[in-house]
């Protein structure tokens, strides 16, 4: 008997690299133009990290100009081909809407000293 569980199972990435709410991360991610196909950096900060299993999602917020750019990305959707974590952002809560309110020094998150 094959049910729904065991199908997720199959397509959940194995080699995610562990990050949360407040890492500034880069998201390499497959762009189809036309016939062509790229990989594009998206560079930001997490927003948050909601879901679980096949339908983990995370947000991921970035300065482009004086513009604020949200994307929203599947965690193990095929398109992500790859995540690196450049920072790790010491923060108190899992969701940071209160970036959006905040301009330039303000908006800075402070770093958080790795245990490894």
């Amino acid at each position: 008997m094959i049910n729904i569980t065991t199908i997720e199972k199959e397509s959940l990435k194995k080699d995610v690299s562990e990050f949360r709410a407040g890492d500034t991360i880069s998201v390499s991610v497959r762009v189809k133009e036309g016939n062509k196909e790229r990989i594009q950096v998206f560079s930001g900060v997490v927003i948050q990290k909601k879901g679980a299993g096949i339908s983990e999602s995370f947000t991921v917020r970035k300065m482009s100009g004086n513009v604020a750019v949200e994307r929203i990305f599947l965690l193990h959707s095929p398109n992500v081909t790859k995540i690196k974590v450049n920072k790790l952002g010491k923060v108190r809560r899992a969701r940071l809407y209160y970036l959006r309110e905040l301009e330039g020094k303000a908006a800075r998150i402070k770093e958080r000293v790795s245990n490894k």
